[in-house]
């Protein structure tokens, strides 16, 4: 990220082990890594190299119909200078290679 972006990038991590589970949660900022997050370093890292990380999966996207686990997570904030508002689980293959992509924001 360039500098410019740097305090542009503020993010909460929510993650519950299920839907209904509590949840764990961590701030996040990167350049230079930040906020509560243990392992902010490995997370600004798979930002950083993820295409579009909080783009959702396509409506009409072709999924393999198996289970990933139970696990949720949100990220809120601004990433970037864009607004965030995404949520992940691992409910399909799609979900799931969604989730792998940036597994470091949801690690502890």
């Amino acid at each position: 990220m360039s500098p410019s972006s740097a305090a542009q990038t503020r993010l909460t991590i929510e993650v519950r082990s299920t839907p209904q589970g509590s949840a764990t949660t961590w701030t996040l900022t990167c350049d230079p890594a930040g906020g509560t997050h243990p392992k902010a370093d490995a997370a600004c890292q798979a930002l950083e190299k993820a295409t579009d990380p909080f783009k959702p999966v396509p409506k009409d996207a072709l999924c393999t119909q198996i289970h990933g686990g139970d696990q949720v997570a949100t990220v809120t904030g601004t990433w970037r200078g864009a607004s965030v508002n995404a949520r992940f689980n691992r409910l399909n293959g799609c979900e799931i290679q969604r989730w792998e992509e940036v597994a470091a924001l949801f690690a502890g």
